[in-house]
This record gives structure tokens, sequence and C-alpha cells, in this order.
């Protein structure tokens, strides 16, 4: 049997990094987790990862900072930088500093496991004329959270750092349009 791949999670919101490592562990990888710079070069030394994710805005530090100091210690370590303060100039750095895949958060372990495998870009992609309203990303990212959680609304409120009963009120409403 094939050892499994190892995944270095780097993330200061713990719980995010709690709900990724559940699924990516489900998926077959030996996943590891850290929670600031510091924490991720200690294990990266420890035990080398063939992937990393990288939280674009840590606590402390930035994964920009992270990602060349990370691929110092582990050269082949595909990196994708996960934020939730997407912009273009970040996106650019990112990709100039060794990334393979930058993607903006929220995110599930599948979109995670695809950007690792993505090497080309998509010239064929769709461009959308307006962008979501602030509603309906919030109403996705919702069920979204509810779906890791199993449907199990007091996870979900946990998560997503809410009080139950104002997660059951969000959820009787319908699907806000886009």
């Amino acid at each position: 049997m094939p050892t499994p791949e190892r995944l270095l999670i780097v993330d200061d919101d713990e719980i995010f990094c709690r709900v990724m490592e559940r699924a990516l562990s489900r998926r077959g990888y030996e996943v590891m987790t850290a929670v600031d710079a510091d924490q991720a070069l200690s294990l990266a030394q420890q035990a080398p990862p063939q992937l990393a994710t990288l939280d674009l805005k840590l606590e402390h530090s930035s994964g920009l900072k992270l990602l060349p100091e990370l691929l110092e210690i582990v050269p082949e370590c595909r990196i994708v930088v996960l934020t939730g303060y997407s912009s273009i100039a970040t996106a650019v750095e990112a990709i100039k500093l060794g990334a393979v895949n930058y993607l903006c958060k929220p995110v599930d372990a599948d979109e995670v496991l695809a950007a690792f495998e993505r090497d080309d870009g998509d010239p064929d992609i769709d461009i959308a004329d307006h962008p979501p309203s602030i509603n309906r990303v919030t109403w996705e990212h919702i069920q979204k959270v509810l779906q890791e959680h199993d449907g199990n609304i007091s996870a979900t409120a946990r998560a997503l750092g809410m009080h139950r009963r104002t997660l059951q009120r969000k959820l009787q409403k319908r699907p806000v349009k886009r």
C-alpha cells in the first residue's frame, strides 16, 4: 500500500483547520495543521509535506512571507494560497513566489484538491457579468458549511461563529437571488 501524501494546512482559523483536516484525511491524505508560520516551518522540517495550503492573512504574519520560506525547506512542495481577502495584487504575488494556485474562501476540500492538480490556466473560464450579491455569497457559504457538518445546525452555527437561533432564522429564508 502506497504511503499517503502529506498535506500541511496553515491557517489561524482553528475551526477551518479541523474541518479541512477531517475532510482531507477522509480522502486518504496524511494531514498536519499549523496556526502560525513558526509552527508551519517546524512541521515542514520534521515531516516535509508534498502539498500545502497557506492562509494569506495569518494572525502575526502573511502567507506571502511564509511561502518562500516553506519552499526553501521543501522545494518540491505544491502550495495553494487561500484567502478571504483576495485581490489581484496578492494573487499575482502568490504565483510569482511559487504558489501553484490561489483560491478565495470559502472553499471545500474538493476545490482545494482540484487546485493542486491544475497546472494550466483555463482561457475558456466563464466571466460573470456581475459579481454575486453579498447576500448570495453569505447564503452559499452557510449552505457549504452546513453540508460540511452533515446538516448539524449546532455544529454549523459554532463553525460560523453565530448563535444557533440566528442560523435557523437565516436557513428559513429562501435562497437569495444572484
